[in-house]
Order: C-alpha cells, then sequence, then structure tokens
C-alpha cells in the first residue's frame, strides 16, 4: 500500500467537488441530444432526438413550434455548451489522476457505472459496494492499493427496499439493455424467483443487485424503484448507512456512492466468516479489504473506526463475534493491523 503523492489527493478531491457541483445542477440540457423540426400537413412540430448508451437512436416529440418552444430550445443550446465545457475539465482531471498514478476502472465496467450513473440509480438510494468500492475508497483515503486486493469484472449495487427518495424510478434492466454489451439476466435455482444478477455472454462481467435481508428468508426482493429484483442479503445494512459520494475513474470520471470506509471494514470482516469452503478465495480477498483499510484507518482516522464499531455492535452477538473471530485470523496473517483491531475490540466492547 502506497501513499499517493499530495497534489494528486488535491486533483481527486477538485474532481469530486466539480462533479457534485455538476448533480446539483443536473436538469434535462444534461440530456446529449439535438432538437429537429419536422412539418406535418403544413404544420412545425419540434423533436427531441438522442442516442442512448448503446448508440441506437432515439426521438420522441416536444410539440408544436411556437415562440416560446424556440425560447427553450436557445436555452438548451447555451446550458449545454457550458455542460460540455464542464465535461472537458472533467475528463482533463480524470486524465492527470491517471497520470498521478490513481486507479482507474476498466472499460466495461465504467460503462456499466455511467449508464447506472446516468439512469439515477444512485440519486435513488443506490451504494456501489464490493471491490469497485473499495477502489474509489483508496483514492478517497489517497493511498493506491494492491492490484490483487481489488481486481475484479463485478459490479455490485445495494440498496434498501424503501427510502425517501422523489417518485422517480430508474430501470436496472432496460439501462443495462442498452448498453448492446449482451447482457442477460442470470436464471435463479427457483424458476419462480426473478433474476438478481445480470452477465455479458461470454464475458466474466456481472451486474448483482442487493438488498438487506429479513430474517431467514432469501428470496429475492423487487424494489420497483428500479424495476428490478435484489437479493437480500443479511445484515447488509451495515454497508448501507453513512453512504457517501466519490469518484469512479476511467476515461472520464463518474460520480457513484460507496459505503464509509469504517464500515466497509468491518462489513469485509464479518462477511468474511459466513462464507463457505467454496467461497474461500473470497473470504480471503475480503479480508484483505478490511487489513489495508484498518491499516491506513488506524493512521488517519481512528474516531471514524471506534464508532463505526460502536453502530455495528447495535446488530447483536451474532454479528460482533464474526468480526472478532475475523481480527483473529487478520492479525495472524497482517501483525500491522493491530492497532486497528484494538480499537474496533474497544468499540465493540463500549457500545
Amino acid at each position: 500500500m502506497d501513499r499517493l503523492p499530495e497534489d494528486a489527493q488535491t486533483l481527486h478531491a477538485e474532481t469530486l467537488a466539480l462533479l457534485l457541483a455538476l448533480e446539483s445542477e443536473r436538469s434535462w440540457s444534461h440530456l446529449s441530444g439535438s432538437f429537429a423540426t419536422k412539418s406535418i400537413k403544413g404544420i412545425d412540430y419540434v423533436y427531441f432526438q438522442y442516442s442512448d448508451p448503446g448508440g441506437t437512436k432515439r426521438q420522441f416529440s416536444v410539440g408544436r413550434r411556437n415562440a416560446a418552444l424556440d425560447e427553450i430550445i436557445s436555452e438548451y443550446g447555451k446550458r449545454r455548451d457550458r455542460h460540455e465545457s464542464d465535461l472537458v475539465q472533467v475528463r482533463r482531471l480524470a486524465g492527470l489522476l491517471r497520470s498521478a498514478g490513481l486507479d482507474s476502472i476498466p472499460h466495461g465496467p465504467a460503462r456499466v457505472l455511467g449508464a447506472l450513473a446516468d439512469a439515477g440509480v444512485f440519486r435513488l438510494g443506490g451504494v456501489l459496494i464490493g471491490s469497485y468500492a473499495f477502489q474509489a475508497l483508496g483514492n478517497l483515503l489517497g493511498v493506491k492499493w494492491p492490484a490483487a486486493a481489488w481486481r475484479t469484472q463485478d459490479v455490485d449495487v445495494a440498496a434498501h427496499l424503501r427510502i425517501a427518495v422523489p417518485k422517480l424510478d430508474a430501470d436496472v434492466p432496460k439501462t443495462l439493455e442498452s448498453l448492446q454489451m449482451g447482457f442477460v439476466p442470470i436464471p435463479q435455482l427457483d424458476p419462480d424467483h426473478p433474476s438478481t444478477s445480470f452477465r455479458v455472454r461470454g464475458q466474466p462481467l456481472r451486474v448483482d443487485l442487493l438488498t438487506p435481508g429479513q430474517g431467514r428468508d432469501e428470496s429475492p426482493v423487487y424494489i420497483p424503484r428500479f424495476k428490478a429484483a435484489a437479493q437480500p442479503i443479511p445484515h447488509l445494512s451495515i454497508i448501507l448507512h453513512e453512504a457517501q459520494p466519490a469518484v469512479a475513474i476511467d476515461g472520464g470520471a463518474t460520480l457513484v456512492v460507496v459505503p464509509s470506509p469504517a464500515r466497509y471494514a468491518l462489513h469485509k470482516l464479518f462477511v468474511s466468516q459466513t462464507r463457505s469452503i467454496p467461497q474461500q478465495s473470497k473470504a480471503g480477498k475480503e479480508m484483505h479489504q478490511a487489513a489495508l483499510l484498518l491499516e491506513i484507518l488506524a493512521e488517519d482516522r481512528p474516531t471514524d473506526l471506534e464508532q463505526a464499531a460502536r453502530a455495528v455492535a447495535a446488530a447483536g452477538p451474532t454479528v460482533t463475534s464474526k468480526i472478532s473471530r475475523a481480527l483473529d485470523v487478520a492479525l495472524k496473517r497482517w501483525p500491522e493491523v493491530q492497532p486497528g483491531a484494538s480499537i474496533i475490540r474497544q468499540g465493540l466492547s463500549q457500545a
């Protein structure tokens, strides 16, 4: 694990601030497209035409042309020019970040994250978890992780079933289909259950939707605002509280939402102790990610670790005992996590 140069951390903070500003100003003028006029029986009608993420041309009617609509079209052009200028700045910053040594996401997963963000998944409570979240957390914390700790082709997105958000939706299956990458639903073992995963034919790229589990029922849960089902996972709520914005770097940069670093570490410790023997390689990766986070957080943000441990202790002895057991294992493999492990144990005991 290497510390990123201070100028790289400053660039990253600037990129995140710009993406947050763009998100707060998001409007219809951010749609990439153009207006066209068609004459039907001597009357001019205005249409808006655009391309979806897969490149398919689409068009919808705006209405009969008049002075008010002409003014709207003119304003769209001005705002669109400003937005394009901002996107050029984002791409410039992303290039500088890659040159400075920050890790970027491979092209396929980056397209998926960009499409999900544009569809509104992260604005509507979706949280990126898994290894791409871990990679983004490294950039947030100013460190470069070992590649073996996060390289993957899985895109994992989690969300609560119900949250207080505007009455909008982000159609996940349609969004993935629009990319024209070959995404297909992965059938469940029970044919009566809807799919919670999508993968590209002949490739390892996969998208999984997850949600906190309720009791022992493992049946998929339909999330209406995503128009898709999610797999319930026990105690997943640990990782969804206190989620925060982050930057996913590729050819440009995408604003995503990720867990807090401390909660991510605690959840990975817990999950590593719930894996079956065939999943042991995943457990080892989860333990490695948790160990790296414990090391850096103990140095830079010890209070975050203690507060997260106190909060997670409320989940009960089933969770805390597994976290403690995972810490024992981690200490044998990575003695340098001792300071972070001590902070967590103190937080768990004081809850």
